[in-house]
This record gives C-alpha cells, sequence and structure tokens, in this order.
C-alpha cells in the first residue's frame, strides 16, 4: 500500500542524526498487548513469506547495527513461537529482556515522539461501463508512463528514480492530477478498470492505496496500489487548516468529507491542491502491503523503509479510540500492541511517522479517519550475544 494512510498533515522531513537508537535493557518499556495474539503469529508468517524470497546475503539495519537475513527470519520465528503461548505480561517482559535487543524511534525533531496515524479498505460502488452515475474512472497503469531508475548515472543517483513519459526524445514530467483528470482521452493511455459513482471517495481511495468495488452486477473488485505520476503528495487537511477552513483539533478524513461535500464549488481546487494521482492493478486478496503480503488489522503498519526495516517486528504505545453503540469516538485509550513493518506510504516519512492498518468496516474507518496520535515506536530483534 505504497499511497497508504489516511496522512491528513504534510509528512515530516527526516532528521540528520540516528532514526533509531538501542537501547540498553533497563530502559526497555513495559511490554503488553491490546489485541489477540492469534492475529500476531498469523501476521510474523507473513513477513517470514516476504523473507522467505530474499537473498541469503540481504541485511537489515537496526539503526547502527545490520543483521543478516537468516537473523531476522530467527527473530521472527523465535517471537511467533513465544506468541502462540499466549503468555501473559510477566513471562512477555522476562521473554523479551532474556532474548532480545530492543531499538527506540527518536520520534518527530520537535516533540521527540512518534505520530500514529491509520488507514484502512475503503469499500466503494462501481460500474464496468460508466453511466450518469459512475462517472469517474479508477485507472489502471497508464501505458506511456515510465519509472527510470537513476542508479547506473552515478554514485550521487544512488536509489534515485523519476516518473514521467516521452515527448518526442525527451522524458518530460508525468501529468498532475488536474491535467489528468481535465484529459477527456486519457483512458486510450489508461484502462479504466471500474467507474465509480463519489469523486471524494475516488481521492480517498488514493490515499488508502487499496479498496473494494462493489459492481452493479453484483461482483466485487479489489484493487490495489500499482504505481503514481510521480508528482509529490501535497496535504489537502494541511490546506484547509492553513486557510481556517476546519480547524487543527477536528481534522479527520471524515471532516474533510463533509467539508467537501458541503462547498462543492471549492472540491477541484481543494483536491488539486495534491498533485499526485495514483493508479490501480486489481488483486484476488488483499489488501497488500509494500512487501507483497496479505497486511494484518491492528498489526501491520507503514513506516518508512529508509529509517525501519521491512518485515521487522515492532513494538507500539499510542492511544486509539472507543467507539460507542452510535457509531461515535466515546473516548480515547491507551494502547500498546506488537506490530510488523509490512507497508510504506507517500506520507510516512521519516522516524517520527507510522500508519496503522485498522482492516475494513465502521471501526476501521473511524480509526483510520481520526488518528493523530502521539506515541513510541520499537524495534526488535534477537539479541546475537545470547544463547
Amino acid at each position: 500500500m505504497l499511497a497508504a494512510g489516511c496522512a491528513l498533515l504534510q509528512p515530516p522531513v527526516p532528521p540528520s542524526g540516528p532514526a533509531v537508537v538501542r537501547l540498553a535493557a533497563a530502559d526497555y518499556p513495559v511490554f503488553s498487548d491490546d489485541l489477540f495474539l492469534d492475529n500476531l503469529v498469523y501476521g510474523i508468517g507473513k513477513s517470514l513469506e516476504y523473507l522467505h524470497r530474499l537473498p541469503a546475503e540481504r541485511t537489515f539495519r537496526f539503526g547502527d547495527d545490520r543483521y543478516m537475513l537468516h537473523h531476522l527470519v530467527r527473530s521472527l520465528v523465535v517471537l511467533r513461537e513465544f506468541a502462540a503461548t499466549r503468555p501473559g505480561p510477566a513471562a512477555l517482559n522476562r521473554f523479551i529482556a532474556e532474548h532480545y535487543r530492543v531499538y527506540r524511534s527518536v520520534g518527530g525533531p520537535e516533540s521527540g515522539k512518534v505520530l500514529f496515524t491509520g488507514y484502512y479498505e475503503p469499500h466503494l460502488k462501481g460500474s464496468l461501463t460508466p453511466d450518469r452515475r459512475y462517472l469517474y474512472p479508477v485507472y489502471a497503469l497508464p501505458a506511456d508512463l515510465m519509472v527510470i531508475d537513476l542508479s547506473p548515472f552515478g554514485e550521487s543517483f544512488k536509489t534515485k528514480r523519476i516518473v514521467g513519459r516521452l515527448a518526442g526524445k525527451t522524458v518530460v514530467p508525468y501529468p498532475d492530477r488536474q491535467a489528468i483528470e481535465a484529459d477527456r482521452e486519457f483512458s486510450r493511455n489508461a484502462r479504466p478498470i471500474a467507474w465509480v459513482d463519489d469523486r471524494i471517495d475516488l481521492f480517498f481511495l488514493q490515499i488508502q492505496g487499496s479498496g473494494r468495488i462493489y459492481l452493479t452486477n453484483g461482483d466485487v473488485i479489489r484493487v490495489h496500489y500499482h504505481g503514481t505520476n510521480g508528482r509529490p503528495y501535497h496535504s489537502i487537511g494541511r490546506l484547509l487548516i492553513d486557510q481556517g477552513k476546519i480547524p487543527a483539533s477536528e481534522m479527520s478524513m471524515q471532516r474533510i468529507k463533509a467539508y467537501l461535500t458541503a462547498h462543492p464549488a471549492e472540491v477541484d481546487a481543494i483536491l488539486n491542491h495534491n498533485p499526485s494521482y495514483v493508479f490501480f492493478k486489481t488483486e484476488t486478496s488483499g489488501p497488500l502491503g509494500a512487501i507483497g503480503v496479505n497486511l494484518t488489522p491492528g498489526r501491520s503498519v507503514a513506516v518508512d523503509r529508509r529509517v525501519f526495516p521491512m518485515a521487522a517486528p515492532a513494538y507500539l504505545k499510542t492511544r486509539v479510540p472507543l467507539i460507542d453503540g452510535n457509531g461515535r469516538i466515546d473516548r480515547w485509550m491507551d494502547f500498546s500492541a506488537f506490530a510488523l513493518n509490512q507497508d510504506t506510504g507517500g506520507a510516512i516519512r521519516g522516524p517520527g511517522r507510522v500508519d496503522i492498518f485498522w482492516g475494513d468496516g465502521p471501526y476501521a474507518q473511524i480509526a483510520a479517519g481520526h488518528m493523530q496520535e502521539r506515541g513510541e515506536f520499537f524495534l526488535l530483534v534477537l539479541d546475537p550475544d545470547r544463547p
């Protein structure tokens, strides 16, 4: 879910110093888990599926330390076997202290905390053919879109790439959101997978990165991120805050949707503030994370892969909403859980940002739409100095 996350605020700039630090045993957090450990066992299995596809020489960076692939695999296997015993808090903390190294994210540059947001799998209504109701295309990856790896052009271009298309013999930037939506002939290059009935829902489908489209013929299509136009992500949530249209204290996906619905004349300008445009492919299962495995609700998180090792076990402490019988947020409660780095996101940058996948359904939508909570984020790996 590379475009994942209901990240409503602009991503922070990664710090220049160390992003992850190893803790002394005396500084370990008190570990507890507020979810069922069965789905942690399942989620670890998904991380292992990914790791088993990698070459044996692959290494993973935890702050200043590096570990071989086989060591990360063993770290996950041991944690999965222990979680399957459903340990109590005392046994859990003793087990971590005796067997694992723990690393802490330094968090954001100002607060020293991690900002946790959430994302989910939205449901949209659609059709395989356009009509007066179903007007908005969900595009597949365009045939003329080029992704160019610049690494072969020199050391200074290592890990860099550009997205564009050919204009004669020149590579030019790919059109932005406004140009794509204004081009009535765009389907010549990008096949519409389906047509949906709500432009705002389509925009948030692109933010979430995957979803289900319920068709008029009774079928369901699962769509998943396939690529972008290469343009930078700009937050419309931040735009609405800066313009004084939604107070920062009220910012949520639901609040944005309500504002856009109430002010249709402003929709074009607000949505086009984000020039990034996401293209999709269909999948038979999912939603899939950036490492190509099914995501686990409450366990899978999107992180900056430049900072955190993918597939690695993690632990988070933050707050989540508690919902009443009417589907409203009753209060916010402390939340701790083991997690797995299985996804990335366009707005998830630096050690101060983590996005939690909540699945689908009413709670997932509310949690994903409202979460802007500070907390702490840790990584775990077996201590190689202990048996």
